[in-house]
This record gives C-alpha cells, structure tokens and sequence, in this order.
C-alpha cells in the first residue's frame, strides 16, 4: 500500500499546479475508495485460501485413511487363492482269473499236501456313485526383495466317509500306489475333512544379482506339465516336473539358473533332491533312507511353446512306504535297489486354429532299474520268506536278479473354443512290461494312468462358465470325461516283483498280492472354481 501512494504522489508532481489542486478532493476519494476494494478483496483471497488448505486437509486423511484399510485388509506382500472342486465317478473294472498269493503260499508251505488252491474267477468290479470334495487354499508371501514363500493347503474327502476305505486301503485297492496313505500320496487321496499341508516352500531369488534361485521345503512336484492340460490349469512354472516320471508329494530342495539368451527365451535348468523316507533310529532293520536326485533342463519356454527334458533317480527305494508293509501278511520293510528315468516333453499351442486354439503335447519317458540283494519277505510260521526283489520275483519263485527297462510314451490334444468356453481334449498314453513311474498322487481314481503296463485312453469335454471374473484367478467350469484301462500285464504303479502277462494269470506260479484288473472304466464329472 505503501509503494501504491508513493507511485502516486510522484504522478502528481508532473500534473500542473491549477490542476491538482482543483481535483485534490475528488482524487482523495478515488483513492480512498480503491483502498476499501483492495481491502475486500484481500479478505477474500485469504478466505479462499484458508478453504483450499482445509480441502487439502481433508483429501490427506481420507487418501491416508484408505492407504491404512487396503494395507490392512489386503497387503500388497500377500496373495491368497484357492480352488474347490466337486467330483462324480462312476467306476466299473473286471479282474482276470487269477490265483491268490496267499493262498499259493500256504499251500507252499503245508509241502503241497493240502489241497491245491482255487483258481479265483473273473468278476466285474463296480463303484456307481462315488463322489468326492477337494478344496484348496493357496497363500504367496514376500517376505524380502528376493525371498517368498508359497503354501497349499488342501482337503479332499469322500461324500459321507471320514476314511480312506471307499477308494483305497486292504479291501479297495487294486493297485500299489492306491494301497497306503503315505507322504508321496497324502492329501492326493480322498480321505476326511482334514485341511492338510500339501506344499510349503520357500525360494530365494537373484541370488548375488545373477539368475540363481534356490529353494526348499514341501515341493509343488505334483501334477505336472503337460497332466495340467486336461486339469484345466497353468503349469506350475519353474518349479514344477514332468507329470509321466513323477507325480509325488516331496520334500526336498532345488539350485536353479535362468540364463538370459535371446535363441533360447524362457530357458533355465535346477538340480532337484528329494527325501521320500527317513529310516529314524534303528539300529536293528538295517533300513537307508530312500533319497532322491533329478537334473531338469528346460531349453525352451514360451506361451506357446515348450521343451523339457528330466534325469533323476531314486536311491535305495523301499519295499513298502513307510512302516506300513507289516500290514501285508506280516511283512518287514527292506530297501530293494536303485531307479533311473529319462524324459521328454514337448507342449505347443497353436492359437487361431478355425474359431479356436489348438494345444498339442507329446511326452515320451524311459526306467531302468539296479536291483540290489535284498528281497521283500513275507512273514509265516515258519519265519519270514523272502518273494521279491526289485521288479523280479526271488530265485526261490522262479526269478532271476537283474537290472529291467521299461518305456512310456503320452500324447494328447486340446481345441479350445475361443467364444464359447468349450474346449474338447483326447488323451492316450502306453507303458511296457517293466516300466516304472512314481505317480501315488495322481488324479487318477483306479491308479495313475501313467504309470500303467499297457493302454490307456481318455476324451473329456470341459465347460467354462461365461461370467465376469471378480478375483484375480477367477474361473470356474465343468468336466465331463471318460476312461478306458486296457492292462496288459500286472504291476502297474508297483516296483516289488516281476510283472505277469495277465493272460498267464490261471498259474498258481504267477500268483498275484492284488487283484488284477483286465480292463477298466471311470466316467466322471467336475465343478470346478478357482478364485
């Protein structure tokens, strides 16, 4: 205000004398007027701004306010999902004729005196409703920069039982694999409405700033790619396996790199090692732990495109998991030998195939076992009588010690409807004689299909339900899908003793510890959501 009369006065001066004094009473009031309007709106410019600082105020604690809910309600160093699935099978098989060990063993042992033991006859075998829960609760933390950890929690039941009797156990199981509720196949078989810890893992990353993970804990090394094509979901990524070789609830670790090269997108390779029995303390059974060792190797990764190829081993495997084998005749556990597997899978996906996308894969996988001296004995009268070694039947049975190959291949199909949700898939996969798979967690209600010795054949349909997805992994859709099990010799899922053609089942020297299935069918339906 005060360089405002100053500016003034000095205009005055250059006016004429006659003319200012002549005006000096109007020109006071102009000012004084001028000063009252600069006043007012200098109130006005302060009341504007004391509003706009309280706006800021309020808009502070209100963005503040919803930072600290979301931060609450959902961390941003948290992820949670999960899935539910409802199932209906409906499984009828046939069991060959066949002798049964136990009775030919008895019969053995009295000399042979005792009458010869009845050939047990074919008969069809038939479960028409049996329906199962399967829920799963799925949790990603970031505990650091380059540290997560990652769990699965699962509980998977049948409708109106809190045992495991109505799909496996001594008086429902035709196979070994489907025999004992152990570590390799726990929550993977329908059991009670227990929420179970399936994976629990955690994994370091960038190692010294280069492209170096490792990890460790309860492994995601069940189904694996390309089983994830007919599951309906995502491969597991970098941390998964080869569902033909293995399909086991481990514990163990892994090293992994992922080197950067442009000819080779998505490539990386781990050592793999896993525990699949702890002997404990004792002194008195001579038992080892039974550990295992894998080299994967994926060349090349892309969403449309896939190479995956996969060594391991498994040392001094177990007769029988666990303690459990005393629940068969009496029997004591031993360590049988070693396994060797070999395995290719290729996966493609060809979009804009007519009015949808087209997923192939072909998986191809070799077994090569090194029995060691010991024998799988039975329990008797007379004492324990040793019956089987490691895919051969003792000397005293018939058999010779030696190392066995075995081979299988998987192939399969997908269109996916690109409109609609429909996707319609065919799956076959063969085993020989001798081949060995270790699948105890498979999806598979009879036995894993891929560890079978012979044919297997599946179609299946899937539904997806068309609506608007709310979680980040929102879907859900149905699955109608058959299977047909053309078995050609015994043993399938199973390395203790020397498989038999099941033709050549009417010897009582082919005797057999389970019934064994000539031919079998599953038609099942799912409801799946994921979320």
């Amino acid at each position: 205000m005060k360089v405002f009369f100053a500016v003034l006065l000095s205009l005055s001066l250059l006016l004429p004398l006659p003319v200012f004094a002549l005006d000096q009473a109007d020109l006071m009031k102009k000012i004084d007027e001028m000063s009252k309007e600069l006043e007012t709106l200098k109130q006005q410019m302060q009341k504007i701004q004391k509003e706009e600082t309280v706006k800021e105020e309020r808009i502070t604690k209100v963005e503040k306010k919803t930072e600290t809910t979301t931060a609450t309600s959902r961390p941003t160093w948290l992820e949670i999902g999960g899935d539910y699935r409802g199932r209906y099978d409906y499984l009828k098989g046939t069991i060959a004729d066949y002798y049964r060990f136990q009775d030919v063993l008895g019969w053995q042992l009295s000399g042979m005196t005792a009458p010869m033991p009845s050939l047990q006859k074919s008969m069809d075998v038939k479960n028409d409703a049996l329906m199962t829960n399967r829920f799963g609760l799925n949790l990603k933390a970031r505990a650091t920069e380059d540290i997560t950890v990652k769990a699965r929690l699962l509980m998977y039941k049948v409708w109106g039982h809190e045992s495991v009797e109505p799909v496996a156990g001594a008086d429902s199981a035709f196979f070994a694999d489907k025999f004992f509720v152990f570590d390799g196949n726990v929550s993977h078989l329908p059991q009670d409405n227990i929420l179970r810890v399936d994976q629990a893992f955690a994994t370091w990353s960038n190692i010294a700033n280069l492209p170096v993970w490792f990890s460790a804990g309860r492994r995601p090394s069940t189904a694996g790619v390309p089983t994830n094509i007919r599951q309906n979901v995502e491969k597991s990524g970098s941390a998964g396996v080869p569902g033909l070789l293995i399909d086991y609830a481990f514990d163990g670790g892994t090293i992994g790199v992922a080197p950067d090269i442009n000819a080779l997108p998505g490539a990386y390779a781990k050592l793999c090692y896993g525990k699949g029995f702890d002997s404990g303390f004792r002194p008195n059974n001579n038992l080892k732990d039974v550990n295992f060792l894998g080299l994967n190797v994926v060349p090349y990764d892309t969403d449309n495109f896939h190479v995956e190829l996969q060594w391991d081993r498994a040392f001094d495997l177990f007769a029988f998991p666990e303690n459990k084998s005393s629940a068969l005749f009496g029997s004591s556990n031993t360590n049988l030998g070693d396994i060797d597997q070999y395995g290719i899978t290729v996966m493609g996906k060809l979009e804009k195939v007519g009015p949808g996308d087209l997923n192939l894969f072909a998986s191809g996988a070799l077994s090569k076992t090194h029995p060691n001296d010991n024998l799988f004995a039975v329990g008797s009268p007379m004492g324990p009588i040793p019956v089987a070694g490691l895919m051969y039947d003792a000397p005293s049975f018939g058999g010779v010690k030696e190392s066995k190959s075995g081979s299988a291949i998987y192939l399969g199909a997908r269109y996916d409807f690109t409109s609609t949700g429909t996707k319609l898939g065919a799956e076959y996969n063969y085993g020989s004689k001798n081949w060995v798979a270790f699948g105890p967690a498979s999806d598979d209600m009879w036995t894993s299909k891929l560890g079978t010795h012979g044919n297997v054949y599946e179609a299946y349909v899937i539904q997806e339900i068309k609506s608007k997805p709310i979680s980040k992994f929102g879907k859900a859709y149905f699955r109608l899908g058959y299977q047909y099990y053309d078995f050609k010799y015994t043993g399938s899922n199973n390395w203790v003793g020397a498989p038999k053609k099941i033709s050549d089942l009417n010897n009582p020297m082919n005797a057999q510890m389970f019934p064994p299935l000539d031919k079998a069918t599953d038609i099942y339906l799912t409801f799946d959501v994921t979320f």
